[in-house]
């Protein structure tokens, strides 16, 4: 064999160590079939076990130094997507960082005893990113946790998120510069389909991030963490498919507060969470007006099981922001605690704006000991401050029907079901099967235009 030879072959050999070790790592699909009483994918999620594990101390990360935390944070997300896949550690301590950015295939895993503690300082959470604003997209400070266009993204184990409330709490008021965006937002959205022209960020808008959005993603897992207080919307998983949210404990009491709000997503799974609220524990969306009627993704294919709400506003709200259409939703087998300070069990809401539809809307198995309302409330005329705020640029009404309650308990309420349709648009097809009050203060039901009711 000649030297030239010998050359290639070890050139040949190297070549095949080199391709060896940049091979990537291949992720593991997991396919869950969810019990429901409708057509419903077996929902994906992505396990990790075999990945690569990435602490963040060793990128850099040192705890009360927030640059050194967040670039390591990132630099260790973007090693594990490089990897094929990856799960970046967060180990036990208090690290405080900015905004964190979520490429595909990649774990955010907190060890317990790990916090993730989140500024408060809006510039922190710039450049402006594509986002939403209650229905409505523009781009605005990006999430504290933002996925967008990704697969296969988690967050896991027994730590927690945490945000600092300081800045954010003296946002919760609406002043006139607050106000003013948000009529300009609602003007752009209704008449313009050009997201980018939507600006949001200015001195006076205040228009406060979500803590976690899944934006435009699938394969969504988020297990056995701890959330604690949140700038708005909790969890929003918006235009997203395959979702699952199991053992999560949520505990955040601020103005907008929500849970978790799936919107204009499905096949969601959500089960074995506590929600201790300060808005809706669970709320339904599939955006708002015209945007929602471009975007034309209805939420559908949801089912939330054996959860407790310690506080909220109700249990499980559908709307207000529902254009894309909400169908298939199933609650089942939820508690709601003693103390608790909830308005409704289910409440369903809509205006002559939305239009969208709701239908095939299941409760099962409840138990309550009080609330401030009833068990059931349908309002289609429900506008809070956009009433005299805003024009109605198209009225469309939304068709409500087949909505079911069974085997639901509560011991406190005013009243059991009271349902505000339309005559233009009667709601239809409500049953409430061994639905009981134990003590009714004050009339049983409180209809107008509903056809189909039925109880037993």
């Amino acid at each position: 064999m000649t030297p030239i030879k010998k050359v290639s072959l070890m050139a040949f050999i190297c070549l095949l160590i080199t391709s060896c070790k940049d091979e990537k790592v291949q992720l593991t699909i997991i396919e869950e079939q969810v019990e429901a009483p409708f057509d419903m994918a077996s929902i994906k999620s992505p396990d990790f076990s075999n990945c690569p594990i990435i602490s963040i101390v060793d990128k850099g990360a040192v705890e009360g130094n927030q640059q050194a935390t967040e670039q390591a944070i990132q630099a260790a997300i973007i090693e594990a997507n490089a990897a094929g896949c990856g799960t970046v550690k967060i180990p036990e301590g208090e690290w405080l960082t900015g905004k964190l950015h979520f490429k595909s295939n990649v774990n955010l895993h907190l060890e317990e005893g790990a916090v993730l503690l989140f500024s408060d300082n809006p510039k922190d959470y710039l450049p402006a990113v594509h986002t939403t604003w209650e229905g409505m997209e523009c781009y605005n400070y990006s999430p504290l946790i933002y996925a967008y266009e990704c697969e296969n993204v988690a967050i896991t184990g027994k730590g927690e998120l945490r945000a600092k409330m300081g800045t954010w709490e003296k946002w919760f008021g609406r002043p006139p510069g607050h106000m003013n965006s948000l009529k300009r937002l609602y003007n752009l959205a209704a008449k313009n389909d050009n997201v980018e022209e939507r600006q949001m960020v200015n001195d006076s808008a205040n228009l406060r991030p979500h803590f976690i959005q899944f934006n435009r993603s699938k394969n969504i897992l988020l297990e056995d963490v701890t959330i604690t207080n949140s700038p708005f919307w909790v969890i929003h998983p918006y235009l997203s498919n395959h979702v699952t949210i199991r053992r999560v404990k949520v505990t955040a009491h601020g103005h907008n507060n929500d849970g978790v709000d799936p919107e204009m997503s499905q096949n969601v799974l959500i089960e074995d969470c506590v929600f201790d609220q300060g808005d809706d524990a669970i709320a339904v969306k599939s955006g708002r007006n015209q945007d929602a009627w471009r975007l034309n993704t209805p939420s559908k294919n949801m089912v939330i099981r054996n959860c407790m709400v310690k506080n909220g506003h109700q249990l499980l709200a559908v709307g207000s922001e529902l254009s894309g259409g909400i169908e298939n939703i199933l609650i089942d087998n939820c508690v709601v605690e003693d103390k608790a300070s909830l308005f409704h069990l289910l409440f369903i809401k809509t205006n002559e704006r939305r239009g969208g539809y709701v239908k095939n809307i299941i409760m099962n198995n409840i138990k309550a000991n009080e609330v401030r309302n009833g068990v059931l409330g349908i309002e289609t005329d429900v506008l809070y401050q956009w009433k005299d705020l805003v024009p109605t640029y198209e009225r469309r009404l939304t068709p409500i029907s087949d909505v079911s309650l069974t085997n639901v308990q509560l011991k406190k309420g005013n009243f059991m079901s009271r349902i505000m349709g339309q005559e233009e648009e009667p709601v239809k097809n409500v049953s409430l099967i061994n639905v009981k009050v134990d003590s009714l203060l004050g009339e049983q039901m409180i209809h107008e235009n509903v056809i189909g009711f039925k109880m037993d």
